[in-house]
């Protein structure tokens, strides 16, 4: 079994490649607020059913990335915790 330095150093390294992704995902979710955005300044005036649903998918699309930065965050903060404990 590793030594308690080994694994705070293997949950420490976890939570930076953690972290980068939160990170990631905020970029990823910031280009998809452009592109809706966009969306709604090209098909302003439109109430066309394939434009409503595009405008919808992509709101449901940058609320799951904040809803998977919330649960990277749960993570990162359980593993603190269990290493803090050690």
């Amino acid at each position: 079994m590793a030594g308690v330095e080994e694994i705070r150093a293997g949950i420490a390294l976890a939570n930076e490649k953690a972290s980068a992704s939160i990170a990631a995902l905020q970029q990823a979710a910031q280009s998809l607020e452009e592109a809706q955005q966009s969306l709604a300044e090209a098909t302003s005036g439109s109430s066309q059913d394939e434009v409503n649903q595009a405008h919808g998918l992509l709101a449901e699309a940058i609320q799951s990335i904040t809803g998977t930065q919330s649960t990277i965050q749960a993570c990162m903060s359980s593993a603190d915790a269990y290493s803090a404990r050690l």
